[in-house]
């Protein structure tokens, strides 16, 4: 059964906190990269691109978790286990965009965050994330 995103600490998934974010290697070693994310009704939505680590791990092993630790309070978190149940790149662009808004304040991605032409060398990737353990501190 999915767990969901407690309304307590949804604030947390959503933005603009930094959440570190963790995948497995090939040689069963976590990877964790720094990531922009937030959430529709059941899931936590990240973004990334074609070929980068993030997409080679999922795409082998889709179980994943990721912490977001409140800036103000080091004792008010949220632990996400889950499993990625979509990669798409339908409307990939527009979600990066969002999380730009979001995270930065500037009404988009490329031509702010990365250069415009950054868009044109890389395939953005929509992740759908089901949780299925989620733990929150207080």
């Amino acid at each position: 059964m999915s767990e969901l995103i407690p309304d307590s600490h949804r604030d947390l998934i959503d933005g603009p906190v930094l959440v570190s974010f963790a995948t497995t290697m090939p040689d069963g070693q976590p990877q964790m990269s720094v990531i922009w994310c937030n959430s529709d009704s059941t899931h936590v939505l990240i973004n990334t691109a074609r070929g980068r680590q993030k997409d080679k791990n999922i795409a082998r092993d889709p179980r994943v978790t990721l912490l977001a630790i409140d800036p103000n309070d080091p004792y008010r978190f949220i632990e996400v286990r889950g499993t990625v149940v979509e990669v798409t790149e339908e409307g990939a662009v527009d979600h990066i965009g969002e999380l730009a808004r979001i995270y930065t304040g500037n009404p988009g991605y490329y031509g702010y965050v990365a250069t415009a032409e950054q868009r044109h060398l890389e395939t953005r990737l929509l992740c759908r994330i089901k949780p299925t353990k989620v733990r929150v501190s207080d």
